[in-house]
């Protein structure tokens, strides 16, 4: 599988180059794995409800794009580090769930291997795809939101991908409900006690994918 490091991007711009990949894909096309940090953008997913941005506390800055992805609305901005496995999927004899499960595994792997001693234990939700981590705020145990994820397949081939929070400003999720739940508590590594910066987590996290997606061939 070949890793490209996009850096810092424009969400609309990798969107649409991440459609023409998988348009002009032949049978041995070699399967790719993107890694980026996006500008600020909301994205909501292809049946996504409008309701769930709510713009009386947007400050307008912020641009909202509807996409083709699975899922509702979430955030992306600097500091977050999304992954893009760009996969034809019959040849590798994969289900969309498998790969979905396979993803969240390899986050929820990613995490425990960085997670400080006795740290909560990262993990996923049944119909609610994504990682999650139970925390403790003011006393009361809350659930919070790591790694949102959201997938597209066209032509037995899938795009878009998942997105973690490692240290960023996450004050745009307040404007939204993210993935679609009300309250829904977002977190990031940082504040899990992970100190590696986006660029470590950039340069790393492709090892623990693409051994996950291996294991789903």
């Amino acid at each position: 599988m070949r890793i490209r490091q996009l850096g810092r991007s424009e969400y609309l711009s990798v969107w649409e180059a991440m459609r023409a990949f998988t348009a002009a894909r032949g049978p041995g096309t070699e399967d790719e794995l993107w890694i980026t940090e996006h500008f600020p953008v909301y994205t909501l997913g292809q049946a996504g409800k409008i309701e769930h941005f709510l713009a009386d506390r947007a400050d307008g800055a912020i641009p909202l794009i509807q996409s083709d992805r699975g899922g509702q609305i979430t955030y992306h901005g600097p500091g977050q580090i999304v992954a893009y496995p760009l996969l034809d999927l019959g040849r590798r004899a994969c289900k969309v769930r498998a790969l979905v499960t396979r993803l969240e595994e390899a986050i929820i792997g990613f995490l425990r291997e960085h997670l400080p001693p006795d740290s909560p234990l990262p993990h996923r939700r049944p119909g609610a795809p994504g990682v999650y981590i139970r925390l403790e705020r003011e006393g009361e145990p809350v659930e919070a939101k790591v790694a949102a994820l959201g997938l597209r397949i066209r032509k037995g081939c899938c795009y878009h991908g998942v997105a973690l929070n490692v240290d960023m400003d996450l004050t745009p999720f307040s404007a939204i409900n993210p993935c679609g739940e009300a309250g829904m508590a977002v977190t990031q590594t940082r504040a899990l006690g992970i100190a590696l910066t986006p660029d470590e987590v950039a340069a790393l996290l492709p090892t623990s994918l693409c051994r996950a997606l291996e294991a789903a061939e």
